[in-house]
């Protein structure tokens, strides 16, 4: 498609969802603002009206699913050492939210439980569970939603990791989950996956859709073949709100952001 065609079918796009406007979702909880991954940052979230929070989880020594982004305690919480080698005790001393700013110091690295537990009681509101570790984790983190009691329509499993959602799907195959990916490379060494091949795979394993890094080079054109194999879109992680108007105009199903609020402000007409 042309570049002219590309911008009249994106405008037609856009049309076409005016009254469509995609979910905000809190990247590790209002992360702008707040130290990221901890209940400070989840609670911050809701207050500023995020549709979701997306929350990522490794699994700790002793079996326990906690909420961090990294394999290390090092960056959030001060100890040059992998989570996995942590027990729940251990990670709990750590003080996860004075890197941030001090006023927020002593927040603790919070179990899925406890993030879980955030999520306000009112129609809309989602968890978007980002899968960080192989498969081994599921068991821990079905159990966390089963005592939530979280229903398909508030839970929303994604991971880099396909194996990681196959086993999800199989455990929980009423609750979406969505492949995430990042910007394809353009170093002819590093071959990713066409968007043929990631909607082949997807539909394979019975995914739900797709959670792209905003520097996916779609147009409308791909846009229709990912609606046409039944799949979501979803994009991450956006603050610019030009960026935010252009996979809006593409009808995207929801925008990751670190500032929820914000953003949503940026773009009301």
């Amino acid at each position: 498609m042309n570049p002219v065609a590309s911008r009249c079918a994106i405008a037609a796009l856009l049309v076409s969802t005016a009254f469509a406007a995609p979910e905000f979702v809190a990247h590790r909880g209002a992360s702008h603002d707040a130290p990221e991954n901890t209940v400070a940052a989840a609670k911050l979230a809701w207050a500023q009206g995020a549709d979701a929070v997306e929350l990522d989880i490794w699994l700790s020594k002793d079996g326990e699913a906690v909420v961090i982004h990294d394999a290390t305690t090092k960056r959030t919480a001060g100890k040059d050492a992998s989570v996995v080698t942590q027990t729940l005790a251990e990670l709990r001393q750590l003080d996860a939210g004075g890197w941030k700013n001090p006023k927020f110091a002593g927040e603790k690295i919070p179990t899925l439980d406890e993030l879980l537990a955030t999520l306000p009681r009112e129609p809309g509101k989602r968890i978007f569970i980002e899968i960080k570790t192989g498969p081994e984790i599921v068991p821990a983190m079905v159990a966390a939603i089963r005592r939530a009691g979280l229903s398909p329509k508030q839970t929303v499993i994604i991971s880099f990791k396909y194996d990681s959602l196959v086993a999800s799907k199989k455990a929980l195959p009423d609750y979406a989950a969505l492949w995430l990916l990042g910007k394809p490379s353009t170093d002819p060494k590093k071959k990713s996956l066409t968007l043929d091949e990631v909607i082949r795979d997807c539909r394979a394993a019975q995914l739900d859709g797709l959670d792209l890094n905003h520097g996916w080079p779609l147009d409308a054109a791909a846009v229709k073949k990912i609606r046409a194999a039944n799949l979501q879109l979803h994009v991450w992680t956006v603050d610019d709100v030009a960026i935010a108007r252009h996979w809006t105009a593409l009808g995207v199903d929801s925008i990751t952001t670190n500032r929820p609020g914000w953003l949503r402000e940026q773009l009301r007409p």
